[in-house]
């Protein structure tokens, strides 16, 4: 067997390690449930891998990745970011929330989970940018429901002064043609759309992260 030369060895040590250079890219994580993960479609249709796309066409030298994980809850999320935050970010991109409105989890409770994530972000790079991406809860839950769990995103967003995306869904939601049968989860054009919104919120972030 072909033994890899001490150079080789060193370069594949310190891409493991996140520490390639100087000219290594930035790096953008998006930490999110089954919408991020592209649930039911191949990792490069999912909204991250098309934002990767915009990122490389623009020229700007950030790496997304894509740490979406299906059924996650912000109860979840929040467990979880630590082995996230092992590896520098400089921009944060947070969509959590579908999975606590489809269970009805008190919207009180998820906000405290979801503040509880940005805190630990930001203390992990105080200078980091945050995009928060903002979910509905579906109509069976009553209006009050509804109405909050839509206010806590809102009241997060200004709380932290974050960059804010009102709805990660809009224009996907409701529509057959850009969701899988379980009417839940966007197609690959559904997903098309998500980072197309997506896009008008996180250039002017990405440009100022340079």
């Amino acid at each position: 067997m072909k033994l890899f030369s001490h150079t080789a060895f060193l370069i594949i040590i310190l891409s493991l390690l996140g520490a390639t250079g100087s000219e290594a890219p930035k790096r953008v994580v998006i930490f999110g449930d089954s919408i991020a993960a592209g649930y039911g479609l191949d990792s490069d249709q999912a909204f991250p891998a098309l934002i990767q796309g915009k990122v490389d066409e623009a020229g700007l030298p950030f790496e997304v990745v894509n740490a979406g994980l299906s059924g996650e809850t912000s109860a979840a999320g929040l467990r979880r970011i630590d082995w996230i935050l092992r590896r520098s970010i400089d921009v944060f991109v947070l969509e959590l929330g579908g999975n606590d409105g489809l269970r009805g989890i008190n919207p009180e409770v998820t906000k405290a989970n979801l503040a509880g994530i940005l805190d630990k972000v930001l203390a992990s790079n105080p200078d980091v940018r945050i995009v928060l991406t903002g979910m509905e809860a579906p109509p069976n839950m009553g209006s009050d429901y509804t109405v909050r769990f839509r206010e806590i995103f809102r009241e997060l967003a200004d709380a932290y002064e974050l960059t804010f995306m009102p709805f990660i869904l809009e224009d996907v939601a409701g529509e057959p043609e850009l969701n899988l049968p379980d009417r839940i989860h966007p197609t690959a054009e559904g997903h098309q759309i998500i980072a197309a919104n997506l896009w008008e919120y996180l250039l002017p972030v990405l440009e100022d992260a340079q």
